[in-house]
């Protein structure tokens, strides 16, 4: 990746936009709980009663660490996101709902979408990465959550960066 970044580059399908990135959002949804909502009318949902009225706050971590959907919910495998139609973001595959889902999911999804692409596309252009010496290896890095309406990490992430050579 030399010279600009350039909107065509992240706007085109590649492993880092189709996989990485959705891999990411599954594993660590910025609101790991989706606005609450308001049942309408009484339902059934695995053999219990849910009133009309009841109010219903739906659990995107718990749903995208789910063994019923994932062969391996705990690990970073982006790799089973690598076709192109493979759980997209709109709401429409449940077991993965990073924005939410339907005429209220996150208004924000393009933009936000677009400016991580941009960020992380000049951050591994410009630099190489690396965690500290005498430190864990990368492996070994805690990427445990705080529990909350919006994810962080227990314990900060600390990378080295080593600006590349910019010929």
């Amino acid at each position: 990746m030399d010279g600009i970044v350039e909107e065509a580059q992240v706007n085109e399908p590649s492993y880092l936009r189709l996989a990485v990135r959705r891999e990411t959002l599954r594993l660590h949804p910025t609101a790991p709980l989706l606005l609450p909502r308001e049942g309408q009318s009484t339902c059934h949902v695995e053999g219990y009663e849910i009133p009309a009225g009841t109010r219903i706050i739906v659990n995107a971590w718990a749903i995208a660490r789910d063994p019923k959907y994932w062969s391996e919910p705990e690990r970073f495998v982006p790799e089973q996101f690598a076709a192109p139609g493979d759980a997209d973001y709109k709401g429409t595959n449940f077991e993965y709902l990073p924005f939410g889902s339907g005429r209220r999911m996150c208004p924000g999804m393009v933009f936000g979408l677009a400016s991580v692409s941009v960020a992380l596309a000049e951050l591994l252009r410009r630099f190489d990465w690396r965690v500290p010496e005498g430190t864990t290896t990368a492996e070994e890095l805690d990427m445990e959550e705080t529990g909350g309406a919006t994810a962080m990490r227990r314990v900060d992430l600390v990378l080295v960066a080593t600006t590349r050579d910019p010929k």
